[in-house]
């Protein structure tokens, strides 16, 4: 069995306390960071929305329903739209 004094436990304990306190600091930075990250996704997102589909002054509700139309477009269609995003890539990539 290991000895060892009141000090070095207290040392150790402090260390410990340290790393917590360390750990807890990177874990606020890295959901920080996932947040504003998302937060930027959504604007972007929400801005192409606006953009492609001149939802500007439509109500949510309205774009909602918008959305889920084009969803059911998206999934009926699947084939000729993963055909077509491909084009595009390869046509992005090209220039």
């Amino acid at each position: 069995m290991i000895n060892m004094t009141n000090e070095e436990l207290h040392k150790l304990e402090d260390k410990i306390k340290v790393l917590e306190q360390k750990k807890k600091a990177l874990e606020y930075k890295i959901s920080n960071e996932d947040r504003r990250a998302r937060t930027r996704r959504l604007i972007q997102k929400g801005a192409l929305l606006e953009k492609y589909l001149e939802n500007e002054n439509v109500s949510l509700k309205d774009t909602e329903d918008l959305l889920k139309i084009l969803a059911e477009f998206k999934n009926k269609n699947k084939e000729y739209i993963d055909r077509q995003i491909q084009n595009m890539q390869e046509d992005r990539e090209a220039h």
